[in-house]
């Protein structure tokens, strides 16, 4: 059974979502998501692992960030966070800016971290996109915050799933995206925009898994490849059929990849 929860971490109320007995696993969502995001692998991983699904500042059950977070004050307070819930060497998962928060939090925190799933994620997209394309992607993102919440779950569930992803879970991500806090999301993209983590990505010691979907328009398999060249030891796995949500998409394969990575 999954329990629902929230802890206090400095200023910030951060809620979560926990299910399972074992090793920790904890699981780091992406744009326009909170820890519902993460139901296939509450349920399928807990078997294995005591599995906590963080709400990130502004998002879900957790509270806005200030102005100017950074994706490492992001990792910062997932630090603490850890700490808090007494999750002793978790394994983290992160999905897209997840991702990047994993990767953020090994290069800061060495200590925390026993194994990394960077799935369909990034250096930052200043580390893993040309300006102009990082420019291009503030300006096709920020205005979409003012507008109505429907047409903002129409619009980025193209993005996240495949066309042949199925209707109903079509409707089950439009529904999480369309729940979004609008300052907790502006504070997502500048930090994920502005965030370039190359330096030091040869220096994480956890062992590292790049999970990707092959049909991914978010994170292209050239920044997997790009992340796999730049961590050393790294397993780069490519899941077929599925878009940039492929935990969401495909997520027997999926969590099945994560089980045989983490045993």
């Amino acid at each position: 059974m999954t329990q629902v929860g929230s802890v206090n971490v400095g200023t910030l109320r951060i809620g979560y979502r926990r299910s399972g007995q074992g090793s920790p696993l904890l699981l780091l969502h992406g744009f326009f998501g909170d820890s519902r995001i993460w139901r296939w692998q509450l349920d399928a991983l807990s078997a294995d692992f005591a599995v906590v699904a963080w709400d990130c500042p502004g998002c879900g059950e957790s509270t806005d960030p200030p102005a100017g977070f950074t994706l490492t004050d992001y990792a910062d307070v997932l630090a603490e966070f850890v700490r808090a819930l007494s999750l002793e060497r978790p394994a983290l998962i992160g999905l897209s800016f997840g991702g990047a928060l994993a990767l953020e939090l090994a290069r800061r925190h060495r200590e925390i971290p026993s194994a990394l799933v960077v799935a369909d994620g990034y250096a930052g997209w200043s580390g893993s996109f040309p300006p102009d394309v990082v420019q291009r992607r503030l300006e096709q993102s920020l205005p979409d915050l003012d507008l109505p919440r429907d047409q903002v779950a129409e619009k980025w569930v193209r993005g996240f799933l495949t066309d042949a992803a199925p209707p109903d879970l079509v409707e089950e991500v439009g529904h999480v995206i369309a729940g979004f806090h609008r300052h907790g999301m502006d504070a997502m993209i500048r930090a994920l925009a502005y965030a370039d983590l190359r330096e030091g990505l040869d220096k994480i010691e956890a062992p590292t898994l790049l999970l990707w979907g092959d049909m991914d328009v978010r994170s292209p398999l050239t920044v997997a490849e790009d992340l796999h060249a730049r961590i050393p030891e790294s397993r780069l796995v490519v899941i077929p059929g599925a878009g940039h949500l492929s935990n969401a998409e495909k997520p027997d394969e999926f969590s099945r990849e994560v089980r045989e990575f983490l045993s």
